[in-house]
């Protein structure tokens, strides 16, 4: 399996991670403090360079529920951009 395949199924995987705040009424918004920063952390592990950093400060954003935007893929969607429509190895 290629190396892009392989950061594809990491972040779905961290994509479901985040996700499962949302099975915890109540108890979901201290997940979700919990891991933002070890979202944005993977995110800069992931994907290096300026995509990283910036999928990092929007993945820490999005997790930590500011502005309602904790249901979206940010770790699958950096992937698109990354391997699609940047289409750089």
């Amino acid at each position: 399996m290629s190396k892009k395949y392989k950061v594809l199924l990491w972040s779905i995987l961290f994509d479901g991670i985040g996700m499962l705040s949302f099975l915890f009424p109540g108890l979901g918004e201290l997940v979700d403090i919990v891991w933002a920063p070890i979202s944005a952390y993977l995110i800069t592990r992931l994907y290096k360079g300026k995509t990283g950093k910036i999928g990092a400060v929007v993945g820490f954003v999005e997790e930590a529920g500011i502005l309602g935007t904790d249901l979206i893929p940010t770790f699958t969607l950096l992937w698109i951009y990354r391997y699609l429509i940047k289409k750089s190895d």
